[in-house]
This record gives structure tokens, sequence and C-alpha cells, in this order.
């Protein structure tokens, strides 16, 4: 019999928000006695802008600027009813993106 396996990929600019929503839901899921594998930081994108500084002459003048995008993956193994409606109660702050994937297996 196969496994059902909840992968759970986490993004937030926030690397401490993102860190205690991710301890949120490994505690959520250990309440429900289910195994969980994670949270595993996953590399983080960087994009830097760079623009001129002044608007008329002198483009040796830059600046730069980066947005740092961070990730976390989760995995939820053997994961039951209860898991998953507990799951579904547990409320996030902004700035969170989640997307949950679940396979067997």
């Amino acid at each position: 019999m196969a496994k059902e396996v909840i992968r759970i990929r986490m993004e937030a600019y926030d690397h401490s928000v993102l860190d205690q929503s991710a301890a949120d839901i490994v505690d959520t899921a250990k309440r429900t006695s289910s195994v969980v594998h994670g949270p595993i930081p996953l590399p983080t994108r960087i994009e830097r802008y760079t623009v001129i500084r002044g608007p008329h002459i002198d483009k040796k003048s830059r600046q730069q600027f980066e947005i740092r995008t961070h990730k976390r993956l989760i995995d939820i193994v053997e994961a039951t009813a209860k898991t998953i409606e507990a799951l579904n109660k547990l409320s996030l702050p902004a700035g969170v993106d989640i997307k949950i994937k679940a396979t067997a297996g």
C-alpha cells in the first residue's frame, strides 16, 4: 500500500516569518502523530536591480537593490485525516506563499 505524502513548499521575503510559519506547520503535523521531514531550506533566489543615481548625467554612479526570496520544503508522510483537518484550520501570517502537493508514494 502506497503512503500519501504531502509536500508543502513555502516562499517569503522575510526569513524569520517563514521559519516561524514552518515551525507552526511542523508542530501541528507532529501533534497529530504524522511523520515530518523538514523544514528543508532551499536555495534563496536573489534578484538584483541596478539603477543610475542621477537623472541626467554620471552613468558611473549607480545604486543596487536586491530582493531575496527565501524558500522552505516540508514533507508530511503518513498524513491522517486529523492532520489534514488541523492544517486547514492553521492560520499563517501574510507574506508567506504556500504551495501544497499531495502524492501517493
